[in-house]
């Protein structure tokens, strides 16, 4: 018998298979989802038939062709498409009108993702620029990983600084003193667990920090 308490698994479609989005299908199918793939070029279409739960060839700036593809239906939606603005804008305006409550969209800068956010994107992602500021982070040595989130907000993987060692998280005042909250923490040879207000931190310890943008960067600057 089924068990009808297991979750569904998410119906993505990802419109525009080229690196970004067909390495994208590739991983949502990877972990368990159903993937619809969409591409104007047979070729790349056919490239990745055998990998994803559908895909097919359309011009995604046709209405009529999306609709027979029920796209509409999808709850989630991924705009992939790189260096064509004028189709991936029409694109993300057609799944804005069809309702999509969650549209992911790839800008090739700023001021294209300010246009894909105007029109309905809901999330709107730019892969080359993103990977650009991760990487400046990391070779600067101050942190071992750093991820930014939208209003301006970001977590950093940083070994703990001096003026938190050896003293319980709730003492240390590291909230008021530098805006930040240690959400984990992995000592030498353990695994990460989450951090409490009565965890000492030791020398050595790896902290994953989290707080406003500027916040965490100085805190990482004092390593």
């Amino acid at each position: 018998m089924a068990d009808r308490t297991a979750p569904r698994p998410a119906r993505v479609v990802v419109i525009g298979l080229g690196r970004f989005g067909g390495s994208l299908a590739q991983e949502l199918v990877a972990h368990g989802s159903q993937v619809l793939g969409i591409d104007s070029r047979p070729a790349i279409v056919q490239r990745y038939a055998d990998d994803l739960t559908h895909a097919a060839v359309a011009d995604t700036t046709d209405e009529t062709a999306l609709r027979q593809l029920g796209v509409p239906d999808f709850q989630r939606a991924v705009v992939a498409i790189g260096t064509d603005l004028e189709a991936s804008i029409l694109t993300t305006a057609l799944l804005a009108d069809f309702g999509i409550p969650n549209i992911w969209a790839k800008a090739t800068s700023r001021q294209h993702g300010r246009i894909l956010g105007r029109i309905g994107a809901h999330h709107v992602v730019l892969p080359e620029h993103d990977m650009g500021e991760r990487v400046a982070h990391l070779v600067t040595g101050r942190m071992l990983d750093y991820i930014e989130f939208e209003d301006d907000y970001a977590m950093v993987k940083t070994v703990a600084p001096a003026q938190a060692v050896g003293v319980p998280l709730g003492q240390s005042r590291l909230r008021s003193l530098h805006g930040v909250t240690v959400v984990a923490i992995k000592r030498p040879g353990h695994d990460f667990t989450y951090a409490a207000a009565d965890t000492v931190v030791q020398e050595g310890d790896i902290l994953i920090v989290a707080g406003r943008t500027n916040q965490v960067e100085l805190f990482a600057d004092l390593t």
